[in-house]
């Protein structure tokens, strides 16, 4: 885990002024998803992004929303999946190329790739908990010999909720790489698993003592998939989750955002399991 000293800077300047960024390209993933490419407008520009960290994009005149970071490249641009799930990320996923939105961040600890070379990867997404996950694979891919057998299981509602389609395509032809798609529901035109993704735990291929596991989506997928894998015998510090929160100022003072002892902002959104499991099962936290 990044320590603060690790965390590349925030934003400078007011931590709550954005940074302009011009929208470069823009691309529909889903009926209510659009993935948006950024980049910077200006000299100047956020601070690099780790694999799972966020950044909260301000659409002008109407606000802004937490958005994990779905991709970076060296010249500062950014890639972003957003969901219309509101007036903010509708505003977003309305964007166009040549528009300008508002960049904070980078905020919060991101996955712990570091401490697990040399292991089995295990990465587990439900819905738009793969575009947050999209980073690690790709730093997976660029150092592949740090690390063992890397098995990825995604699952979505039906296969038109799939993202990054094309994309997985791509990753189905590696063969350092073993993919399991699924869908909750799908009709004749489907020829793949049918199943929440926690149906595709007994078959997923790990060693228990050498696996790290990585999971994002809503939250009673990712309790039911840590359970499902420390039944197997996985151990739960093996395990990391990324907890999704209505962040609002994401540096800790607004306190919309806390998981018991916790900020997601600040001391997240990447978790250990161990260390929220018990938080995991109550209502309301």
């Amino acid at each position: 885990m990044l320590t603060d000293a690790d965390r590349p800077a925030p934003t400078p300047g007011h931590p709550f002024a954005p940074v302009p960024y011009r929208v470069r390209a823009v691309a529909t993933e889903t009926p209510d998803t659009t993935t948006i490419v950024i980049e910077p407008w200006g000299t100047r520009r956020i601070g690099r992004t780790q694999p799972g960290q966020f950044v909260m994009l301000y659409a002008f005149g109407i606000g802004e929303s937490p958005i994990g970071v779905a991709g970076g490249h060296p010249d500062g641009q950014l890639v972003h999946t957003v969901r219309n799930a509101g007036k903010v990320t509708g505003a977003l996923g309305r964007l166009t190329p040549g528009d300008t939105v508002g960049v904070r961040g980078p905020y919060g600890h991101g996955w712990p790739i570091g401490e697990a070379k040399g292991r089995d990867i295990l990465i587990v997404a439900g819905g738009l908990g793969l575009p947050p996950l999209r980073p690690l694979v790709y730093e997976l891919f660029a150092r592949r010999e740090s690390y063992g057998r890397v098995e990825i299981i995604y699952g979505a509602r039906t296969p038109k909720d799939l993202v990054y389609y094309d994309e997985i395509q791509t990753w189905r032809r590696r063969n350092d790489l073993r993919l399991q798609v699924t869908v909750d529901a799908a009709g004749r035109e489907w020829y793949g698993d049918v199943g929440v993704v926690t149906t595709r735990i007994p078959d997923a291929r790990f060693e228990t003592g050498r696996t790290t596991a990585f999971l994002c989506g809503p939250e009673i997928m990712m309790r039911m998939t840590a359970q499902a894998l420390v039944a197997r015998g996985l151990a739960p510090e093996a395990i990391w989750v990324s907890m999704e929160r209505n962040m609002k100022c994401a540096v800790g003072f607004c306190g919309h955002c806390q998981f018991g002892p916790s900020f997601v902002c600040r001391d997240g959104p990447v978790l250990r399991y161990d260390r929220v499991q018990h938080l995991l099962s109550l209502r309301e936290v």
